[in-house]
């Protein structure tokens, strides 16, 4: 196996990681249609500001997610349709086989304290 199959296997690992928790994800699914400050995003999801804002500076990190400032409020935005795209590829793939990823004993739901 040469190094770049195995380079290009571990940054789309870090990829889907960051798809992989669940506020992050729902933070995208809500930024799909469009535009949203935190404080849309935490009556939408629930949660701290504190919170939400550190899952949109991961995203914002991994270039996910771009904001634009507009005086005191900052608006969050996919930063590439390709994120959109991603979503709905999931959400089609859910439709087809969600009920066997539901029953698979090898991805729990972690337990929440």
């Amino acid at each position: 196996m040469s190094t770049a199959v195995i380079d290009e296997t571990a940054l789309a690992a870090k990829l889907f990681r960051g798809f992989s928790d669940r506020t992050r994800l729902e933070i995208l699914r809500r930024l799909a249609p469009g535009e949203l400050r935190v404080t849309d995003l935490v009556h939408a999801i629930g949660g701290s500001q504190a919170n939400i804002s550190g899952h949109l500076a991961c995203l914002k990190d991994c270039a996910l997610v771009a904001d634009r400032p507009v005086g005191r409020q900052v608006y969050y935005r996919i930063a590439a349709p390709e994120v959109v795209e991603m979503l709905a590829a999931a959400e089609r793939l859910l439709k087809v086989h969600g009920w066997q990823i539901e029953l698979c004993p090898n991805y729990r739901e972690p337990e929440r304290v």
